[in-house]
C-alpha cells in the first residue's frame, strides 16, 4: 500500500501549484511580443503542440488570434487553441473557446471536435489530480461536472452520430451515468444512517428510475426495501425483496458474493 503524503510534501506540492499558476498567467505584453507572420506563428504553435509544450502553444495561438483575427491561420488555429487549453489544464478557457467556436461555426466540418473536447474538459474536471493523490471518494461529491460532460457528449452523439469521436463519447457517457448513480446511492445511504427513511427511499427509487441498468440498481432496491421496513410499509418491503431474490446472481447466497475459482473470472 503506497504511503500517504507527509505534511511537508503537501506544503511543497501546494507551493508548487501556486507558483505554476502564477507562471501560467499570460500578460497582454507577452502575447503582443510574439514575433512573426500569421503563417510562422501558426507553424511554431503546431510545432509546440507536437512537442507537448502546451504553454508556449497557447501563447502563440492567443497571439495569432489577437494580431491576425481574420487570417486563415487564425481560423485554423481556433481548434488548436481549444486543444492547447485542454492539454494545459486551463479548463475555463477551454470551455469558453469551445462555446465560442460552436456558436460562431455551427456548420464547420469539425464542430463535433469542439463538443468532444468540451465534454472531455468536464469529464476530467470531475476528479482533479489532488483528489486522485489523496484518494478522495468522489462518488460522495455533487457531480456537476459529470452532468455537464454528459450533456456535451450527448449533443455530440445526437447531432453527429457518425463522428469519429461518437463511440468514445458513448462509452464515457455510460461511465458517467454509473458515477451519477453511485452518487445518488451514497446520498441514499447517508439518509439511512440519519434515519431519514423517506428521503432514502426516494433517492433509491430515483436511482432505479433514472439509471436503470446501472450496477448500483440492486443496491438501490435493497435500500428501498430496508427503508420501507423501517417506515412500517412491510408489503412494499416484501415485494422488493421478491424482486431482489429474482435478480440475484447465481454466485450469491443471501445477497452475499460466493468465492469463485480463478477460472470463473474470465482472465
Amino acid at each position: 500500500m503506497p504511503a500517504r503524503p507527509t505534511r511537508t510534501a503537501v506544503l511543497v506540492l501546494v507551493s508548487a501549484i501556486a507558483v505554476a499558476g502564477v507562471a501560467g498567467c499570460r500578460s497582454r505584453g507577452e502575447v503582443a511580443a510574439v514575433p512573426g507572420s500569421a503563417e510562422s506563428i501558426h507553424a511554431d504553435a503546431r510545432k509546440d503542440l507536437r512537442n507537448q509544450n502546451f504553454d508556449n502553444a497557447v501563447l502563440r495561438l492567443e497571439a495569432l488570434e489577437a494580431r491576425y483575427p481574420f487570417s486563415e491561420e487564425a481560423k485554423q488555429g481556433q481548434l488548436d487553441l481549444l486543444y492547447a487549453y485542454y492539454k494545459n489544464r486551463e479548463a475555463e478557457s477551454a470551455i469558453d473557446q469551445a462555446d465560442q467556436f460552436i456558436r460562431e461555426n455551427p456548420t464547420h466540418p469539425r464542430v463535433d471536435y469542439a463538443h468532444y473536447i468540451k465534454g472531455l474538459v468536464y469529464f476530467e474536471g470531475g476528479a482533479n489530480f489532488l483528489e486522485r493523490l489523496f484518494r478522495t471518494d468522489i462518488s460522495k461529491r455533487p457531480p456537476q461536472e459529470a452532468r455537464q460532460s454528459i450533456q456535451s457528449f450527448q449533443t455530440l452523439v445526437q447531432q453527429f452520430p457518425k463522428s469519429p469521436y461518437a463511440a468514445d463519447a458513448r462509452q464515457r457517457m455510460i461511465y458517467l451515468r454509473n458515477k451519477l448513480a453511485d452518487y445518488e446511492l451514497a446520498v441514499a445511504r447517508y439518509y439511512m444512517k440519519r434515519g431519514a427513511y423517506v428521503g432514502a427511499a426516494n433517492r433509491a427509487r430515483g436511482v432505479i428510475e433514472t439509471y436503470d441498468g446501472a450496477p448500483t440498481t440492486l443496491d438501490a432496491l435493497a435500500i428501498m426495501a430496508e427503508a420501507y421496513r423501517r417506515l412500517g410499509i412491510d408489503d412494499m418491503a416484501v415485494a422488493i425483496d421478491g424482486i431482489l431474490a429474482q435478480n440475484r446472481s447465481p454466485d450469491e447466497v443471501d445477497g452475499k458474493p460466493v468465492d469463485k475459482p480463478w477460472w470463473r473470472f474470465g482472465f
